[in-house]
C-alpha cells in the first residue's frame, strides 16, 4: 500500500494490533511469513488509516498470524514503525 496523502497515514495489522505508521510517498507490503498459501485481505479504510487482515483461503475462520511488513526496499518493519509520540498529558489513545 501506498499513503498517497499529504500527511501520516497509520497501517494497522490485525489480529495483534500492530501499528506501522507511512509517511506521505511511502510504500509498504504486507505478506505471509509462510510462502505458498493463497493469502486474502480484508480493509477497512478511516480518514486516519487502514486496519488489515489476513486470510488464508479467504476464509475469516483462517486467520494468518505469522506476516512481515516491510518498506520499498524489502526492509523489514517492526511494530510502531515511525509511530508519532504522544502529546504530554494527553492521555491519547493508540488507533484501533
Amino acid at each position: 500500500m501506498e499513503n498517497a496523502g499529504v500527511g501520516d497515514l497509520w497501517l494497522f495489522v490485525e489480529p495483534y494490533g500492530e501499528d506501522y505508521w507511512l509517511k506521505p510517498g511511502e510504500v509498504f507490503t504486507v505478506a505471509p511469513e509462510v510462502e505458498g498459501i493463497d493469502v486474502w485481505f480484508s480493509t477497512a479504510v478511516s480518514q486516519e488509516g487502514i486496519t488489515v487482515w489476513l486470510y488464508e483461503d479467504g476464509d475469516p475462520a483462517k486467520v494468518v498470524l505469522e506476516y512481515t511488513v516491510t518498506d520499498a526496499d524489502g526492509k523489514r518493519l517492526e511494530c510502531g514503525h515511525q509511530r508519532p509520540p504522544e502529546p504530554t498529558g494527553s492521555g491519547a489513545a493508540e488507533p484501533g
